[in-house]
């Protein structure tokens, strides 16, 4: 199938699905929005998943469909572009599918796979804790074997959606003597078990997508170990790849409508007549384009996946772009962006600003990303 009939498959599609029941998910959830329509976010990866639109490029035999990386791309893009809802699934299909691909034994796939691209299961990410964020070679979590299982104790901490999930993969240390990036071992482990407590954290925005989650004596089988024991940082830092990826490349559909709404507010309210403001704006809009050629360039020359650091490359572009963005939707809307509605009702300047204030610290710090880039592209000194 060329580029052209997939883009027309899933355009097609995404303007047939999203009426009926499905038009009121339009536009729901994503970045400060994550607490809208979860029954109807949840039903939507499940119509998804029988579409046969979840686990792109994975195999058949675990209800993927081929897709080259230019059509992942496109899905992603067509998938912002019609307004679709924020996906609950988005780190089961890409961030854990992708790293079972990789490092998981036959019988993992075959148990796990085929209930994400179904969009039955909903997985969560533990990896952050109080004192091991960017730095995550800190992780205190333990977990000790015993028998058929691992009993895990400790606390993870800003589990975006944990509160939902039916699984969490969870960076431990089963090496009790072992310090930083040894000993660690990356467990699948079922939220909906005694031990494991979700405690919502208030963000900014007034709302929780992130959580505190306890493990007080929880257990993980050892089956559902992912690569060796001890060896779980190389699978984590898996993981982290793909959460950099693709799916990155694709949301500059999204930005594009987001800057096209601060503009249009600009015009509209007369900041677009302050030379300042203009000239944000401009830089915003070049900024766009810089990360859209970026991608571009990086699809011509990525082959069937993006390193690390292209990866890296491409989280440090948006991140900061997203959040500078988010300061200038409030500064274009003047002093009355100080105010709040009843209940701290946020319109979607407030939201996009403060929500975009963690662009630069989740999924790797800005710090971080220049110091892969640093070191493995310029080859600096650590």
């Amino acid at each position: 199938m060329s580029d052209e009939q997939f883009r027309a498959e899933i355009r097609g599609w995404l303007q047939e699905a999203l009426t009926g029941p499905f038009a009121e998910a339009v536009g729901t959830g994503g970045e400060g929005r994550e607490h809208e329509a979860h029954e109807l976010r949840r039903e939507w990866e499940r119509h998804l998943g029988r579409a046969g639109w979840i686990g792109l490029s994975w195999p058949t035999e675990y209800g993927g469909r081929p897709a080259t990386l230019a059509q992942q791309v496109i899905f992603h893009e067509e998938y912002a572009r019609a307004g679709a809802p924020g996906r609950l699934g988005h780190m089961s299909e890409q961030l854990l599918g992708p790293t079972l691909l990789a490092f998981g034994t036959p019988e993992q796939k075959a148990r796990f796979l085929p209930r994400i691209t179904s969009g039955e299961d909903i997985w969560c990410q533990g990896y952050s804790e109080p004192g091991a964020g960017s730095d995550l070679a800190g992780v205190r979590t333990r977990a000790v074997r015993r028998g058929d299982h691992y009993v895990i104790t400790g606390q993870k901490v800003w589990t975006s959606l944990a509160h939902l999930a039916d699984w969490c993969f969870v960076l431990c240390r089963t090496d009790p003597g072992s310090t930083r990036h040894a000993g660690l071992s990356y467990l699948l482990v079922p939220m909906d078990q005694p031990g494991v407590t979700v405690r919502p954290i208030t963000q900014l925005t007034g709302t929780s997508e992130f959580n505190e989650v306890f493990f007080d004596e929880a257990v993980a089988a050892v089956e559902h170990r992912v690569g060796a024991e001890g060896e779980g940082w190389k699978v984590a830092m898996g993981t982290l790849g793909f959460e950099r990826g693709v799916s990155t490349l694709g949301q500059q559909i999204g930005f594009r409508r987001r800057l096209d709404a601060v503009i249009a507010r600009a015009h509209s309210n007369g900041a677009w007549l302050e030379p300042a403001l203009r000239d944000r704006l401009v830089d915003a809009y070049i900024g766009l384009e810089v990360m859209r050629h970026s991608a571009v360039r990086l699809l011509a020359s990525a082959g069937e996946g993006l390193s690390g650091l292209e990866a890296s490359i491409s989280k440090l572009q948006w991140a900061t772009w997203n959040r500078s963005l988010g300061e200038l939707a409030v500064d274009v809307e003047g002093a009355g962006a100080l105010l709040t509605g009843p209940g701290y009702e946020l319109d979607d300047a407030q939201t996009h600003f403060l929500f975009s204030r963690a662009n630069t610290i989740y999924g790797g710090s800005n710090e971080i990303q220049r110091n892969i880039i640093a070191e493995r592209l310029l080859g600096l000194p650590r």
